[in-house]
C-alpha cells in the first residue's frame, strides 16, 4: 500500500462514521442531536447551580470541574459525530484537525480520570478524618488539584498525540469511527510491530491506571473504617455518599478500560464505535442524572437556580417580545 508523510500539510482523513447504517442515519442523527442536548443542558445546569452558589464545599467544586470536562468532551466528539450523520459518505477532516480532537479527547478524557482520583481523596478525608476535613480540603487545595488534573492530563495527552502522528499511514485514509479515536487511527499505520502502540500503552498507565489505584486505595481505608463503626445506620450513611462518585467512576472506567487497554490486534471497528457512542454520550448524560439524584445540594440548589434564573428569562422573552410587537 502506498505510504503516505504523516506532515503533509493537506493530508486529510475520511471520517466513515455510521455509512454502513444509512437507512437508520435519519434516526440515529435525531436520537443523537437529543441526547446531546439534553447532556449539554444537564451538565450546564449543574455548572451554574454550583458557580452561582456562594460557599461551595470541595465536593461540589470538583462537581462544577467535572460538568465543565462533560460540557466540552461532548462539543468535541458530537457535532463532527453528527456531520458524519449528515453527509451519506462520511465527512473529512484535516490531519491537524484530527489531531486535536484526538488530543483534546485524551486530556479531557484523562483530567476526568484525575478528578475522579481528586473525588475520591476527598470522599476519603470526609469519612476517615472529618474532624480535619475543612483544614484539608482547602479551597487552596482544591484549586492546586484542579490545575493539576488539567495539566497533566493535557501533557500526556500531547505527548500521546504527536507520537501517534509521526507514524506513517497507508492508503486509503479511511477511519472507520465518527471521530479520531486512538485505536482507529493507529490501525491506519504502516507497520506490523508493536511499537507505536507504546505510547498508547504509556498513556493508559498514566491516564487510567494510576488514578484508578489512588482511586482503590482510597476506598480500601474508606471501607476498612466504616467496617470499625459499630452503627450500622452510621455506616450506610457514610457509605451513601459515595454511591454517585463510584457510579460515575465504574461508567467511566469500565468504558475506557474496554476500548484501550488492549492489543491492536483484537481492533475491531463496529464493536468500538457502539461502545465509544455510549461512552462519548450515553455517560455523560447519566453524570448529571445521578448527581442530581443523589446530591440533596445539588438538588437545593437547582431548585433555588429554577427560582431565579427562569423568571429571569421569562421576562426578557416578554420584553423580547414587546419589543417585536412595537417595532417600527
Amino acid at each position: 500500500m502506498e505510504l503516505i508523510a504523516s506532515t503533509g500539510a493537506t493530508m486529510e482523513f475520511l471520517l466513515l462514521g455510521f455509512s454502513e447504517l444509512l437507512r437508520l442515519r435519519v434516526l440515529l442523527f435525531l436520537v443523537l442531536l437529543i441526547v446531546h442536548l439534553v447532556t449539554l443542558a444537564g451538565n450546564m445546569m449543574i455548572f451554574m447551580a454550583v458557580v452561582m452558589e456562594p460557599s461551595r464545599p470541595p465536593m461540589l467544586f470538583f462537581l462544577c470541574q467535572l460538568s465543565a470536562i462533560e460540557l466540552c468532551y461532548t462539543l468535541v466528539i458530537v457535532p463532527k459525530a453528527l456531520l458524519s450523520l449528515a453527509v451519506a459518505d462520511g465527512s473529512s477532516i484535516s490531519l491537524l484537525g484530527c489531531a486535536a480532537q484526538m488530543h483534546l479527547f485524551v486530556a479531557l478524557g484523562g483530567a476526568e480520570c484525575f478528578l475522579l482520583a481528586a473525588m475520591s481523596y476527598d470522599r476519603y478525608v470526609a469519612i476517615c478524618q472529618p474532624l480535619r476535613y475543612a483544614a484539608v480540603m482547602s479551597q487552596g487545595l482544591c484549586l492546586r488539584l484542579a490545575l493539576a488534573c488539567a495539566l497533566g492530563a493535557f501533557a500526556v495527552a500531547l505527548g500521546l498525540t504527536v507520537a501517534v502522528f509521526r507514524l506513517p499511514f497507508c492508503q486509503p485514509r479511511r477511519i472507520d469511527h465518527f471521530f479520531c479515536d486512538v485505536p482507529a487511527v493507529l490501525h491506519l499505520a504502516c507497520t506490523q510491530s508493536y511499537a507505536p502502540e507504546l505510547p498508547l500503552l504509556a498513556a493508559c498507565v498514566l491516564l487510567l491506571l494510576l488514578p484508578f489505584l489512588l482511586i482503590l486505595a482510597s476506598y480500601v481505608c474508606i471501607a476498612a473504617d466504616l467496617l470499625r463503626l459499630t452503627s450500622v445506620v452510621g455506616r450506610g450513611k457514610a457509605f451513601s455518599t459515595c454511591i454517585s462518585h463510584l457510579t460515575v467512576t465504574l461508567l467511566h472506567y469500565g468504558c475506557a478500560t474496554f476500548i484501550y487497554i488492549r492489543p491492536k490486534s483484537s481492533y475491531s471497528p463496529a464493536r468500538d464505535k457502539v461502545v465509544s457512542l455510549v461512552y462519548t454520550n450515553v455517560t455523560p448524560l447519566m453524570y448529571p442524572l445521578i448527581y442530581s439524584l443523589r446530591n440533596k445540594e445539588i438538588r437545593g440548589m437547582l431548585r433555588k437556580m429554577k427560582q431565579n434564573i427562569f423568571p429571569f428569562i421569562g421576562r426578557c422573552f416578554k420584553f423580547g417580545l414587546f419589543l417585536w410587537q412595537h417595532k417600527g
